[in-house]
């Protein structure tokens, strides 16, 4: 597999803009509703009033969604940032009261605000069809990427968005991960926001897609599909012949593939390879977690397996780590080793069990899930690692990758395998 053909002449562009980028790790944080709002302990707040006596501070610093205490000249550096942590003040504020309006009337950008009204529409008529009320929100965003001019700003954002729900009588939180990139203007004594585009993950696992690569890109052939990353070497036991006479009739742990899901749905575990798209990679862990045997071929497009570094290379199937060939694997019909029951309904899973995701209708499965806990009502949350997610509705129609052409799969492993 060429690492080679995942580049582009786009991708060559960004790669170049990227020496004129200033990098930043900043975090800014909203809150709202009862969820109590916590903080880094690395956090600093950045006093307004003494700004023109000290040395203006990186845009590596860490700064709080507070307002500046004074006014600031047009196109000062860092005057940008107010308006960034009001958006992420009122985006917090949409997500809470599942109306786009408040946000939307602070945007200069009808396409994005039609496309926010109609995510947050299909969010509050699904949780209000299930009895779920939203009992209080967090956002956090942290500034990935800045390009910066005297009149302009883009910025790449990290949001970290924490919902608690309240079902019942009973309550979850549930989280998950957002990139957005934000255009910024100067308008007389102010910095609008002019354009906002989300970056999608869920809809691009063939490409390989970085959230610092926005481009789109031409089509891969299957060895180029999924763009890989340097690792730690892993061991898999079954490769090794002192240890391949295994018990037949191994038990699934759903309980340990579920704590491992929850253990690092915001992170790679540094034993495996960790891919730009993450999503099915991290699943076949989680079910590895489980006790569920690896198939190994030594073919990609064959079993399902992971056999970590050899001569300087990471192997694994197509199966370990795209979501349409996991799909395709969990379908056939098997009696031994890692195999599953399609069932018609979500709520007819268990923990450690699989959704994947065809989000066009056009057959292709692109994102794949793992069942971590339920709601009251039984229906599964999940947890996910490309856009990370933790104990989120399993239908995710809280994504803009979502659209009504979306069909699921819902893959039951049996208990024992």
């Amino acid at each position: 597999m060429s690492k080679a053909g995942n580049r582009s002449p786009a991708s060559g562009r960004e790669k170049r803009g990227d020496k004129k980028a200033k990098k930043s790790h900043s975090a800014l944080s909203s809150s709202s509703g009862r969820l109590k709002k916590t903080s880094s302990p690395a956090d600093v707040r950045i006093d307004h009033n003494q700004a023109d006596n000290v040395k203006q501070p990186r845009l590596s610093s860490l700064i709080q969604s507070s307002e500046p205490s004074g006014p600031r000249a047009a196109g000062q550096s860092g005057n940008w940032k107010g308006s960034v942590q009001e958006y992420v003040k009122l985006y917090n504020q949409a997500e809470t009261d599942q109306h786009s309006r408040v946000l939307t009337d602070f945007l200069a950008d009808p396409v994005h605000g039609d496309r926010l009204r109609q995510r947050l529409e299909r969010l509050r008529d699904r949780d209000l069809y299930r009895g779920a009320i939203p009992a209080g929100s967090e956002t956090k965003a942290e500034l990935v990427r800045v390009n910066e001019s005297a009149s302009e700003v883009s910025v790449l954002i990290k949001l970290h968005i924490k919902r608690r729900m309240e079902q019942g009588g009973r309550f979850y939180i549930e989280e998950r991960y957002e990139y957005e990139r934000l255009w910024l203007a100067v308008s007389g004594q102010r910095w609008d926001v002019l354009q906002v585009e989300p970056v999608i993950a869920e809809r691009r696992p063939r490409y390989g897609v970085s959230v610092h690569q926005l481009a789109s890109e031409p089509d891969r052939s299957p060895q180029e599909e999924v763009y890989v990353m340097p690792s730690l070497p892993y061991l898999n036991y079954d490769l090794m012949p002192p240890l391949q006479n295994r018990v037949k009739g191994i038990r699934y742990r759903r309980d340990l593939a579920a704590a491992y899901a929850d253990r690092w749905w915001n992170e790679g575990n540094p034993a495996y390879e960790l891919f730009e798209v993450n999503c099915t990679n991290y699943v076949s862990q989680c079910i590895f977690a489980g006790n569920a045997p690896m198939n190994y071929t030594g073919k990609r497009g064959s079993g399902w397996w992971y056999k970590g570094r050899s001569g300087g290379q990471e192997w694994w199937s197509y199966s370990w780590a795209v979501s349409h060939a996991l799909t395709q694997y969990l379908a056939a019909a098997r009696k031994s080793g890692l195999h599953a029951v399609e069932t018609q309904t979500a709520d007819e899973l268990q923990l450690g069990d699989v959704i994947t995701y065809d989000w066009n209708g056009d057959g292709r499965f692109q994102h794949s899930t793992i069942v971590t806990a339920f709601d009251s009502a039984g229906q599964p949350l999940v947890n996910a690692n490309t856009v990370p997610s933790r104990h989120r509705y399993w239908d995710y129609r809280d994504s803009y990758a979502w659209s009504k052409g979306t069909r699921y799969r819902f893959f039951h492993i049996p208990d024992t395998l």
